[in-house]
């Protein structure tokens, strides 16, 4: 299973970024192996429309989950529709939340 980790920095010791379109980096990671891609979010330039054109690039990754400090409407209903389950309001590490998610503690 691949889950997509929003963060402020290209590793899984960056806190996890708190908006989801403008986010500066997406960490695509396997859930069992715990191995990850880093995409740098070119959308987080955009004057308008980052959630929208982030979701398009998370949805491209095939992941099954996104967690993220917040994310817009546009951008929730984008990633829904596309079979992605958002879970937000997270905080800390990415590896904290990976770990959390592990767990069955992130919902």
């Amino acid at each position: 299973m691949k889950i997509c980790i929003c963060t402020s920095g290209p590793d899984l010791n960056f806190p996890i970024d708190q908006v989801f379109g403008r986010c500066s980096y997406f960490l695509i990671v396997d859930k069992e192996t715990e191995e990850f891609k880093v995409i740098d979010n070119e959308a987080r330039e955009a004057m308008r429309g980052a959630g929208i054109a982030a979701s398009q690039i998370v949805a491209g990754e095939k992941v099954e989950a996104v967690i993220v400090g917040k994310i817009g409407p546009n951008a929730l209903t984008a990633l829904q529709q596309s079979g992605i389950k958002v879970i937000s309001g997270i905080s800390g590490t990415a590896k904290e939340a990976l770990d959390k998610f592990k767990a069955g503690k992130l919902k």
